[in-house]
């Protein structure tokens, strides 16, 4: 009775944890499972690592959450297909969620904030949710939005509450270049091997999300801005300035690689923001870059394309292909101004609203997502959604001006600037190539809008600033 008695305070104390006895009965319960579904000993083996990686996923919420993006926006498990049985996609998902979630409603630790930027990216996923409903095909559009658009949804909050510590930034810069990488050099692999290759010339990495060269373009696009930015922002250090320059020579080389005239768009305007902040003469910097786009064209070798090169005469076949694709697309948003057609129908009810006949082409994607965003979701979607363009270009220039008045104070942090450079640039790369890309309702451009709401409310957090740009 006397040992019952100097037991029972512990026990006292265990129960009084409640996270504790929540987390020790959940623990439990998935200790059960392997052996009911399988009554094998190794059943039992991954239990070991249960405990481990519980600890890692609530101590390192963001980490699960940044491997989800990288995953998502790099495609990382499709470009190294032995990572495609791992599920690490959904199983970063599901435990974004779940951390997320935790950390909300029982620690409270992640603090859940609503800034302008939230409430312009908000509705315009609402009304997109709200087209589902008077979409062409509801069923469709629904499968769509569960399948991509409400993670994206969900991600967005996710990424802007958890990135809220330094090292959250200096991390994700590090890791999106080196993501970027290893997309590249598949590229430049290849290309060198003729592997993958589009119309004889046009590099892709085939049985991937990035099978397109136009779409190759646009992701290698994002890491380019965020190697020129390490670059040319001093104080990042001599291992980020190697890796950003590696970066430069290979995103450029597999950019050209892809012959995508978008992806050529994406270049210039990444190394035109840039531009805009080194070079002092507009003069010098309009030739400099009437330059580069005469030697872009000729690295890439655009002029020998099957489709758009120097052999067809007039209106090549891409030009009208895309011509057919923006008519069809305004038409969509001409007779359904509220709604569009719905999420994901715009190839579904292409010859419906073409003005060519069947003879005369196929079915084409938008080429555009301006296009793809007014006929999916009317305009008042496209209003919507370059309202929230415009409300990130403010947020993420705002920031860098803080950034910049501390350029020769003590609180000056070149890593916060090469991150804020490199989003912005990014942003302004997505914009340009984006005009010959569908990408209106895929990760890009939401992956950069949650990590330039992050940027801005560390800003108004760690910084103050006595002049703001509205």
């Amino acid at each position: 009775m006397q040992l019952l008695n100097m037991q029972l305070p512990g026990i006292e104390r265990l129960f009084l944890n409640r996270y504790q006895t929540i987390t020790v009965a959940a623990y439990c319960l998935l200790a059960a499972l392997p052996a009911v579904i399988m009554p094998h000993p190794l059943a039992l083996m991954p239990l070991a690592v249960i405990p481990l990686g519980m600890i890692f996923l609530l101590k390192k919420p963001f980490v699960v959450c940044l491997i989800f993006i990288l995953f998502s926006f790099f495609r990382l498990h499709e470009v190294i297909p032995q990572l495609t049985p791992l599920k690490i996609p959904l199983l970063t998902a599901l435990g974004s969620y779940f951390v997320l979630a935790w950390h909300i409603i029982l620690t409270q630790k992640v603090k859940v904030y609503w800034r302008q930027e939230h409430s312009k990216f908000a509705r315009f996923f609402c009304w997109v949710v709200i087209g589902i409903a008077f979409s062409s095909f509801p069923p469709s559009s629904f499968e769509s939005f569960t399948s991509v658009y409400m993670k994206i949804g969900i991600m967005v909050l996710a990424i802007s509450w958890l990135m809220t510590e330094y090292w959250h930034f200096k991390l994700t810069h590090l890791l999106i270049i080196c993501s970027g990488l290893i997309v590249g050099g598949v590229t430049l692999y290849n290309n060198a091997n003729g592997i993958g290759m589009v119309e004889e010339t046009r590099v892709t990495i085939p049985g991937t999300s990035l099978g397109d060269p136009n779409d190759l373009s646009l992701v290698l696009s994002f890491p380019m801005s965020y190697a020129v930015a390490v670059v040319t922002t001093k104080g990042t250090g001599r291992f980020l300035t190697l890796l950003g320059l590696i970066g430069i020579v290979v995103f450029v080389a597999s950019i050209l690689a892809t012959q995508s005239r978008g992806g050529l768009l994406a270049v210039l305007a990444v190394f035109g923001i840039f531009g805009l902040r080194i070079i002092k003469s507009k003069l010098l910097l309009i030739s400099i870059g009437s330059f580069a786009i005469v030697v872009l064209m000729a690295a890439a070798g655009i002029s020998d394309r099957k489709s758009g090169g120097a052999q067809e005469e007039g209106l090549d076949e891409s030009s009208m292909a895309r011509i057919h694709a923006w008519e069809a697309a305004f038409n969509m948003g001409l007779r359904n101004p509220m709604t569009g057609v719905g999420l994901s129908m715009y190839l579904d009810n292409y010859w419906d609203y073409a003005t060519h006949s069947r003879s005369e082409g196929k079915a084409h994607v938008t080429h555009s997502t301006w296009f793809q965003v007014m006929s999916e979701s009317g305009f008042v979607g496209f209003i919507l959604f370059i309202g929230m363009l415009v409300a990130i270009f403010l947020s993420i220039r705002r920031s860098l001006a803080k950034l910049d008045e501390q350029q020769e104070s003590p609180d000056y942090d070149p890593h916060m600037s090469a991150i804020a450079v490199g989003t912005y640039a990014g942003l302004a790369g997505f914009c340009a190539s984006g005009s010959f890309l569908s990408m209106g309702f895929l990760w890009p451009v939401y992956i950069m809008t949650a990590i330039s709401i992050a940027i801005a409310q560390y800003m108004d957090t760690h910084h103050t600033s006595k002049n703001t740009i509205s």
